[in-house]
């Protein structure tokens, strides 16, 4: 192998620009601390304006706490009214739970975001959430964390996929931020945001991240969130519990999923514009609230409350159901809110109804329920493991909350096609794979899969002189699309294709002309110990659909040649691979024995009907 070849080539494809990046995503991870800190005071201030009647940031009030009588209905309605303006007149991407709008703007937008999407959109989270609106912080942080690292990295010379990486670092350190939760934070920016595995990546979104993680305890207190009593680790009958509180809240995710969209298309159906949708919405909360006031607004308290124990019976059926109602008919009018807190929430409140299957206490199954209905409807999880033993605490149960939340994985990975976050993308007509793979393309060298022994022409040759070899059906040139030119030397001096032929038909001095003349002198070659993906990206830049391989040290010495048919074959190659099985020893066993049996029988019954 050549040492040039192998000079440049690592385990990743990092450089000293991460480093420039980490810089500048350590300054978006303190942005976004106080952006967290910012929207958690909006969130505090309109909750006790509305519920209260007065002017106080300071503590996070609950809801739930009001003497308002029925009045409270018209709350959520008035809230839901005034988004619905700021969303028509401001802007439309303030509607909804933010990571959908954080997707697109990764996947479509080249990771640019609107200055006034970072103003409106915690803005109009804050007031929905303070006017009784059953959502989470997180999405709102995370639109709006990445709105401004998204406008950070906008202000310098980047490329799209350096602005993504600022724009997800913003969104990783405001969860980080409200949650005390960084790692959780790095693992959903992988999950969910990023789209690869890369240190490119990966180390400025940590840093952003830990930054963010940091300032938490000057500006907001330190963690956990919902601090519980540590439970002893799960024996094997609670392993086993788990799997089917798992399974249980996968298919309890799939119907939220589904209800949250049966929702949307209900309002679509309103012979109305959607401006007024999230007032409607509001009529279904404030219903709802006075029935359990404790479904209203973030409901931390109520979280602390499943975990501790503090709440059980048919209060928490009730309160699982209102929840899950009108969050659903919430984001399905496009109001403006998260996703994650309203989650937890009802996962822990379906872990208490599922307490008696576990040995211990109602908080231990309020956990696993907690991080399996976010893993399920989010399909996040080892960012849900990580959320939950961060926000809890409570490393003991990571066993079961590993087995939980595979478990309710792979129940919505079977049942649903989306996720509660990519169907809204797919409805607007865009495709999201979530699988993250080595590219093929990564792994072998274009000797691998190269053509070998390639027919040459000599560049003397007339044009007539290959219209008539061709014509003669030269079974060597006859079946290609081009042809490799060489002197008298045999060395590669050009390259000539059908189209050049095509195209030499209207030359003015086309007679007489040679292969060469018409053909291309000034080749891109490739190597055969470079790798496909570099020699790919040669053929999309110089958009050719062929490259002749050169000997690296000679590059007039012709080797091979790389068509389109080559890369191709790699991937019909790696989709062999994942469908085609192989037969084992104890399939072939079984399947003789089989045989066998079936042999037997039949003969059996022969010699019965002789008889």
């Amino acid at each position: 192998m050549s040492a040039v070849a192998e000079s440049h080539r690592g385990d990743f494809t990092a450089n000293p620009r991460v480093l420039v990046l980490a810089a500048m995503a350590a300054v978006i991870g303190v942005i976004s601390a106080f952006v967290a800190l910012g929207l958690a005071r909006l969130i505090s201030f309109f909750t006790n304006v509305f519920y209260y009647g007065q002017f106080s940031a300071r503590e996070l009030a609950s809801p739930a706490g009001h003497h308002l009588g029925a009045w409270s209905v018209l709350i959520p309605v008035a809230g839901g009214l005034i988004i619905g303006l700021m969303a028509r007149y401001g802007s439309e991407k303030i509607r909804g739970h933010g990571i959908p709008e954080a997707l697109e703007a990764i996947l479509i937008g080249r990771s640019r975001m609107e200055p006034k999407v970072a103003v409106l959109k915690p803005l109009a989270s804050a007031l929905a959430i303070g006017t009784g609106g059953p959502f989470g912080a997180e999405g709102p942080i995370i639109m709006t964390g990445g709105a401004f690292g998204s406008l950070f990295a906008q202000a310098f010379h980047m490329s799209s996929a350096e602005r993504k990486t600022l724009l997800v670092a913003g969104a990783a350190g405001g969860m980080a931020a409200i949650f005390a939760a960084p790692v959780a934070a790095v693992l959903l920016a992988v999950e969910l945001l990023l789209f690869e595995w890369k240190p490119r990546s990966f180390i400025p979104v940590a840093t952003a991240a830990a930054i963010a993680g940091t300032l938490r305890v000057p500006l907001m207190g330190p963690g956990p969130i919902f601090l519980t009593r540590a439970h002893a680790p799960l024996a094997i009958h609670g392993l086993g519990a788990a799997v089917v509180l798992g399974l249980v809240a996968g298919f309890a995710s799939g119907g939220l999923t589904w209800l949250v969209y049966t929702s949307e298309d209900l309002f679509r159906r309103l012979p109305i514009h959607w401006m007024w949708w999230p007032a409607i919405g509001g009529v279904a909360i404030g219903i709802g609230g006075l029935f359990y006031p404790r479904a209203l607004g973030v409901g931390y308290d109520v979280i602390r409350d499943l975990l501790n124990g503090n709440l059980v019976g048919w209060f928490v059926v009730g309160l699982l159901v209102t929840k899950a109602v009108i969050w659903a008919l919430a984001l399905g009018s496009g109001n403006s809110g998260g996703v994650l807190a309203p989650l937890l929430l009802m996962g822990g409140a379906l872990g208490v109804l599922g307490a008696p299957l576990l040995p211990g206490d109602p908080g231990q199954s309020a956990e696993l329920g907690m991080a399996a209905m976010m893993a399920g409807t989010m399909g996040a999880p080892f960012t849900a493991i990580a959320f939950v033993a961060e926000v809890t605490h409570d490393v003991n149960l990571l066993p079961g909350l590993l087995i939980a939340c595979m478990a309710a994985d792979a129940v919505t990975v079977l049942l649903l096609k989306r996720s509660i976050l990519t169907e809204k993308l797919e409805r607007r007509g865009h495709h999201v794979m979530r699988e993250y793979i080595v590219n093929p393309l990564h792994l072998l060298r274009v000797g691998e899969v190269m053509e070998k022994d390639i027919p040459t022409v000599p560049a003397s040759l007339p044009v007539d002189g290959l219209f008539e070899r061709l014509a003669e059906e030269d079974p060597v040139l006859a079946r290609r699309q081009e042809w490799a030119l060489v002197d008298d030397s045999e060395k590669l001096v050009g390259l000539v294709t059908r189209g050049d032929l095509v195209r030499a038909f209207d030359r003015e001095d086309g007679d007489g002309a040679t292969v060469l003349d018409v053909g291309s002198r000034q080749l891109i070659v490739t190597y055969d110990d470079e790798l496909l993906e570099e020699a790919t990206a040669k053929m999309i830049a110089h958009d050719i659909g062929r490259l002749p391989v050169v000997d690296r040290n000679d590059s007039s010495r012709l080797v091979g040649l790389l068509g389109r048919a080559g890369v191709m074959s790699v991937w019909l190659h790696a989709s062999r691979e994942e469908q085609l099985r192989d037969s084992g020893w104890l399939s072939t066993s079984l399947k003789t024995l089989r045989k066998r049996i079936s042999t037997r029988v039949h003969r059996g019954a022969a010699t019965k009907k002789r008889k």
